[in-house]
């Protein structure tokens, strides 16, 4: 079965497979005290070029996204994002639960928070009556497939510290926007002024794990508790971080990203020639498009992906690092043929 429904639907990169195999040798300490963790530490150090981090690794988005803002929060303060985020939509209330906070949710055409939309909701500090603002949570990419620019990150990263606030980056797809905009994962980061971000694996050729890199030391401080606590904490973590070191030291998160997102514009283009209307810039590996109900339900008898709002008709395809020329061609032939 292929499908558009998700990159989290795609399979194991063959060397990333290996990558687990040769950890399943011999014993190793477990709780991430073995050499792989190391070695894997090391290469997001290289990574983002800072050799005073904190790097961990965890098991999947939510948990990573949860820890984050474990580590930036108390119970009374509040998160800033987008109204389409993950950590608003797709997470189950996990940030809520975990955090006490509440979510300031702000609606954008694009998936995309700007210092405009962001600061009517920067008030009431120091008033105990009002949730305090603490801090501004974007993903990189957005859920509408969209990619921040270095300059968009720090206008943002500016704004939350002016106010004593942190820059948080759901970075599950950062290979997508790194890829896209052709800037290193220190520029889209540290250069900008992020504060803690997370950079996926799952979704981008790994069978498991995101890595969860705090920029500032106090922020750093109490990861490991909070990652025992919401049961992130894998005892045979090897098998994690083993995968990280030829993601990152052999450049696969960048070649991968590069060929989901590569196949998304030749499907944008091959469904815009089919008169389809695309209604988000295809600026990763997602493509948002409109198609009536009733020929939706017939392209979904041989295809799974999910829709987006109901109310316009609007639906999502993602590609995948292994998505092929012969999925983007049968996937097209068959929308031509219910569309004719």
């Amino acid at each position: 079965m292929r499908s558009f429904g998700s990159d989290n639907n795609s399979g194991v990169h063959p060397r990333l497979l290996q990558a687990l195999l040769d950890a399943n040798r011999n014993h190793a300490i477990g709780y991430g005290d073995d050499d792989w963790t190391r070695e894997a530490e090391h290469a997001v150090k290289q990574l983002v070029g800072a050799e005073d981090i904190a790097p961990c690794f965890v098991f999947n988005g939510t948990g990573a996204n949860v820890i984050a803002l474990q580590a930036c929060t108390l119970p009374f303060h509040s998160v800033i994002c987008a109204s389409t985020a993950h950590i608003a939509v797709d997470e189950c209330g996990a940030p809520t639960k975990f955090t006490g906070c509440m979510l300031k949710e702000i609606a954008t055409p694009d998936g995309k928070l700007t210092p405009e939309l962001v600061r009517p909701q920067l008030h009431g500090f120091g008033v105990e009556h009002h949730s305090q603002p603490k801090v501004i949570a974007i993903s990189q990419t957005t859920e509408m497939g969209t990619a921040y620019t270095p300059g968009e990150i720090k206008a943002l990263a500016d704004l939350a510290h002016r106010h004593g606030m942190y820059l948080f980056i759901d970075g599950t797809r950062m290979a997508n926007a790194c890829a896209f905009l052709n800037h290193s994962v220190k520029e889209l980061t540290v250069d900008c002024g992020v504060d803690i971000f997370t950079f996926g694996g799952t979704k981008n050729g790994l069978m498991m794990g995101e890595a969860l890199i705090p920029l500032r030391k106090e922020l750093a401080e109490n990861i490991k508790y909070y990652r025992k606590q919401v049961t992130q904490l894998y005892s045979k973590m090897r098998f994690v971080s083993a995968q990280f070191i030829p993601y990152f030291n052999e450049e696969i998160w960048l070649d991968n990203a590069r060929k989901s997102n590569a196949q998304a514009q030749k499907l944008a283009e091959e469904i815009r020639k089919a008169g389809i209307e695309i209604t988000q810039k295809v600026q990763s590996n997602a493509v948002f498009f409109i198609l009536s109900e009733e020929k939706t339900t017939k392209l979904r008898e041989r295809y799974f992906f999910y829709d987006w709002d109901e109310a316009r008709n609007e639906r999502r395809l993602v590609c995948s690092w292994d998505t092929t020329d012969e999925d983007i061609r049968g996937f097209v032939d068959y929308l031509q043929l219910i569309t004719l």
